[in-house]
Formats: structure tokens, C-alpha cells, sequence
């Protein structure tokens, strides 16, 4: 039994295990070394002092301490969808593209939290927030950060919808079978909406999702129209 463990692991393509590896270890590593390394490594609003440009890559391998399922999710759709990307591209390829899904879903959000900054600005100079609600909506935004691989592996399921646009999903709880590219245009436009309606103690980047599903398009129909095997 252990051997067939052994070689189920191996037969991993080796940077979807890889990654898997690192975020584990990473989110370990949050756990034991607890605030001071999480937001040294989280994405930050990029006027806060906090701010670093290393945080746009490695912000995609932390994961909230206090949240199992999110790393859990995320390690699962990588290997999911991930998995026969890799094989199909190759390991380089497949590399560089979760890489640049993950950075332009990171400034994605950083786009998005400066639009609603200037936004709030305008609503109190006009009166129509009070500035207390200014004081306390600014001090989220400023002191707000952003972690996780949801970015990225956006990216990667909206390449593998593109890809393979006829696989049909099992979505729990739906008992029928679904095609992969309604369940990836289910998941954007369910993170679209989020985004632009969010609701009270919201703690998802929408906008770092929809970034990353953006990428992720762009690229897979720019190396379909190309043709080749690699774009690097």
C-alpha cells in the first residue's frame, strides 16, 4: 500500500507537486511564525509603508493561518485542473503561465483598491459619506492585504475551460455532470458580481480572482493563436 501511495504521489507532474509543496510548507510557516511573516509576505496596498514589489509573487503562496479549507480549496483545483495542463504543455510553460495569472491577479486587486480609494474620496468630498465612514472605509483599504493562490489558479482553471471546454464537472451538490467552461464562466461571473456588490465582512478579492481569470484567457488564446508549444 505504501508503494502505491508512493508512486500515486510521483505521478504528479512535478510543479503542481511542487506547488503544492511550497504552499503547505508556507502556510506551516505562518502558523509557527504567525503576524510578522504574514504580512511581510502578503499583498499590501502599494502607498502603505508596508508595501514591498517582492509581495505581487509572493503574496500566491500564503493562505489565511486561520482558514484550512482556503489553502485546502486551492491545492485541490491546482492539482485538479492544473495537472493535465501540465502534462499537456509542459512543466516550463505551465510555470510561467500560473506565475504572470498570479502577479496580474495581484495587480489586478492593487488596481481595484486604489479605484475604491479614489472613490471614496469623491464621496466624502461631496458630502456624502460621513468622515467617520470615510476614516474607518479608508483605514480597511490602506491596512487591507491580500493573500492566496485563487488568483492564479483562476487563471489555470480558465486555461483548462478554454482547453477543454466540453469536460464534464461533478459540482457538488448538483447530481448532472456540468461542461467545464460553464462552471469556469459560473465562477466569474459569481466573482464579477461579488466584486462589484460586495457584501458586509467580504473578505475575498474578488477582483484578484477576475485578474487572474483576465491573464489566464489572454495567454491560453494567445498561445492557441500561436500555435507552439512555448511563448517564452
Amino acid at each position: 500500500m505504501a508503494d502505491i501511495r508512493m508512486r500515486g504521489f510521483q505521478s504528479i507532474p512535478p510543479v503542481i507537486k511542487n506547488l503544492v509543496i511550497i504552499n503547505v510548507l508556507v502556510w506551516l510557516a505562518e502558523l509557527t511564525f504567525g503576524d510578522p511573516f504574514v504580512s511581510a509576505l502578503s499583498l499590501h496596498y502599494y502607498k502603505s509603508p508596508d508595501f514591498g514589489i517582492w509581495q505581487l509573487v509572493t503574496y500566491m503562496f500564503m493562505h489565511s493561518p486561520d482558514m484550512f479549507f482556503h489553502i485546502l480549496f486551492n491545492m485541490f483545483a491546482l492539482w485538479m485542473f492544473g495537472s493535465t495542463l501540465e502534462n499537456l504543455w509542459g512543466s516550463k510553460r505551465f510555470l510561467l503561465f500560473y506565475l504572470i495569472c498570479g502577479i496580474g491577479a495581484g495587480l489586478m486587486q492593487m488596481g481595484a483598491s486604489a479605484v475604491e480609494m479614489n472613490l471614496l474620496m469623491d464621496k466624502f468630498a461631496q458630502q456624502r459619506i460621513t468622515e467617520a465612514d470615510y476614516i474607518n472605509h479608508g483605514r480597511e483599504i490602506f491596512n487591507g492585504i491580500a493573500l492566496g493562490a485563487s488568483g492564479a489558479v483562476m487563471g489555470v482553471m480558465v486555461g483548462f475551460g478554454y482547453t477543454f471546454p466540453n469536460t464534464p464537472l461533478i459540482i457538488i451538490p448538483i447530481p448532472i455532470p456540468i461542461k467545464a467552461k460553464y462552471v469556469i464562466i459560473g465562477y466569474v461571473l459569481i466573482d464579477l458580481f461579488g466584486g462589484i456588490n460586495p457584501s458586509s465582512g467580504d473578505s475575498v478579492a474578488h477582483f484578484a480572482h477576475i485578474g487572474g481569470a483576465l491573464i489566464g484567457l489572454i495567454l491560453v488564446m494567445t498561445m492557441n493563436k500561436m500555435n507552439r508549444k512555448t511563448f517564452y
